[in-house]
């Protein structure tokens, strides 16, 4: 009985970055990419399950900002605080 045996491509995160024709050419075989750092996985690339991957959807987003914020509008100073509490301050 003869097994189909796929072997995962690896890339490194440099690869990723200045080869994407690479790695496009492979998603679109059908491929899954092993992306790693330092040798360590870091991603698992898939290509989209149908034809095209999820679409986003802007009117639902500004339906979910709209009754998620209202009519709010932040200020700098808000925006700021929101990120430092959320991310720490990187500034």
């Amino acid at each position: 009985m003869k097994q189909n045996i796929t072997i995962m491509q690896t890339l490194t995160v440099r690869d990723l970055r200045y080869d994407f024709a690479k790695v496009e050419a492979w998603l679109a075989d059908g491929q899954e990419i092993e992306i790693t750092k330092h040798g360590k996985p870091v991603a698992l690339l898939s290509p989209p399950r149908s034809g095209r991957g999820p679409q986003f959807d802007v009117e639902a987003h500004k339906r979910w900002m709209k009754e998620t914020w209202g009519d709010r509008v932040f200020s700098a100073e808000e925006v700021r605080e929101m990120r430092e509490a959320e991310l720490g301050d990187f500034s």
